[in-house]
């Protein structure tokens, strides 16, 4: 009960309220940047903006004029180590990625995952890099120096899109 009338004292509200005062002005925090963070949390962005529609439109004419499945099938087929080693890193990135995810952030309801498990991230990057690297190498072949721009825009598309479903 004690507790509860010290809450309601008018000196200590005020007290706290002169200390929010002075911690924003010497973080420089303002009320018109308080009032700015408040609208840009009640108001999401759009999903669909010209920046994703271009990643996308851009992995669609990738895929068409450079028959990016062909050459993958036939990178596949001529038993490229450097295709099948990227193949295996990505897939452990999406395994740990879908792992964060999934189980942890839906079905364990943890959000911020990566403080209690603050090696997930860095180790999926460092994977994901490095399949990266991997399938730049065993690609070359077919597109020389266009093979980093092609797999990056096939990257950004796919990341577009599936940002668009959730």
């Amino acid at each position: 009960m004690a507790a509860g009338r010290a809450e309601e004292d008018p000196l200590l509200r005020l007290r706290r309220h002169l200390r929010q005062e002075v911690e924003s002005s010497v973080w420089g925090e303002t009320e018109a940047d308080e009032a700015t963070l408040v609208e840009k949390k009640e108001k999401p962005l759009p999903r669909l903006n010209i920046h994703s529609t271009f990643w996308i439109l851009s992995s669609i004419a990738v895929t068409y004029y450079f028959e990016f499945f062909k050459a993958v099938k036939e990178t596949f087929q001529a038993d490229s180590w450097w295709f099948v080693l990227g193949s295996c890193l990505l897939l452990a990135s999406l395994s740990v990625a879908f792992y964060c995810i999934i189980y942890l952030e839906w079905y364990c309801g943890i959000e911020d995952y990566d403080a209690q498990n603050p090696a997930l991230i860095p180790i999926t990057t460092a994977m994901f890099i490095a399949a990266a690297l991997c399938f730049n190498v065993a690609l070359w072949p077919l597109w020389s120096f266009l093979t980093p721009m092609v797999l990056f825009t096939q990257f950004m598309g796919v990341v577009m899109l599936v940002s668009l479903l959730g």
